[in-house]
């Protein structure tokens, strides 16, 4: 027995942790067969044709301020954002509708946003030329509806999977950007098998057990991707648990653990579609909520440590997503190719 196992096997039984056997990368049992190219563009399909309600992700709660406006694009869509009194999320064109101003660099003085040019005060009501969009804080992000750029029937409020309650969870979001639509950045997440593949710093022991037949009529319930997976943290120990992929629209892929450590922990990737860049070209922001919770005793003491737990879980979501983009801006390059 090694220095490992003799460790492991001192712990609790209910300590999560799995010691993992060395396997070399090119050892691992291949997924191709099993990735079938058919499968994934039918889950994206259907993903595809869920009613959204017309509401994007704009950025995380925590980046809308009350002391000064935020400024980002959805689509070709210019939008300010900012907090009133109360703490409202409040959010509208980007543009000033007096000479044009960058709205997002103006200041915001009790709860009031105004214009650097000519002072032109703006809020929850709206102003001369200005009318505010629908919008919709979950308290993890900060959402906006976009009627014209939908162009489905709006809905009261976006589409959600199941959360944890965040009274109990620690929550964090990260933001990366690639050259891609959302579309590629969807049928990435509908993709599992590859973790093991792409990101073996991270991910081992992963098997797909079930996935949707391309050929069924799924109701959404069993519209579903199960694995079974081992999220490392080093070389040879990881935690074994088991989740479950599914799309509540068009733009958002939740992955949630519905065994093992961390049950009921979910993550959310929202694929939001931002400006042209200078090239012409589409991009996308992969804008990914982390929301982990545990019934664990000792849980309530690490989520009071969450300012220094909430880099970390940026840091780990961002280095899957800049291997991940690659994935999804290749699939764009193939199908926009001439």
């Amino acid at each position: 027995m090694s220095l490992l196992d003799r460790v492991l096997a001192r712990l609790p039984a209910d300590v999560p942790l799995s010691p993992i056997d060395p396997v070399e990368w090119a050892s691992q049992r291949p997924t191709y067969r099993d990735a079938r190219p058919d499968l994934i563009d039918a889950a994206a399909k259907r993903a595809a044709a869920r009613p959204s309600g017309n509401w994007f992700v704009l950025a995380a709660s925590t980046d809308i301020r009350s002391d000064r406006p935020y400024g980002g694009t959805i689509g070709r869509h210019e939008l300010v954002a900012w907090r009133g009194p109360s703490g409202r999320l409040i959010a509208g064109p980007g543009a000033c509708p007096h000479l044009g101003a960058p709205l997002a660099e103006g200041r915001v003085d009790c709860g009031t946003l105004r214009c650097r040019w000519h002072g032109l005060p703006l809020d929850e009501t709206g102003g001369p030329g200005w009318s505010p969009l629908p919008t919709h804080d979950d308290g993890v992000l900060a959402w906006v509806r976009l009627d014209d750029l939908g162009g489905e029937p709006p809905l009261p409020a976006p589409v959600l999977g199941r959360r944890p309650a965040l009274a109990s969870s620690v929550a964090a979001v990260a933001t990366v950007t690639g050259t891609c639509e959302p579309d590629d950045v969807i049928a990435n997440r509908l993709d599992p098998w590859h973790g093991a593949w792409f990101h073996p710093y991270s991910f081992t022991r992963l098997t797909v057990l079930s996935a949707p037949d391309p050929e069924a009529d799924l109701p959404d319930e069993h519209d579903r991707f199960v694995v079974d997976v081992t999220f490392r943290l080093g070389r040879r120990v990881g935690v074994p648990v088991r989740a479950e992929f599914t799309s509540p629209e068009p733009r958002t892929l939740a992955m949630r653990i519905i065994d093992g450590e961390g049950r009921d922990s979910v993550v959310e990737t929202h694929a939001t579609p931002r400006a042209p860049g200078a090239d012409g070209r589409p991009r996308t922001s992969v804008i990914e909520a982390t929301i982990a919770t545990s019934d664990r005793r000792g849980f309530g003491t690490a989520a009071r440590f969450a300012p220094a737990l909430r880099p970390l879980m940026r840091r780990a979501a961002t280095r899957l997503w800049r291997d991940d983009l690659a994935y999804a801006e290749r699939r764009y390059a193939l199908r926009s190719a001439p």
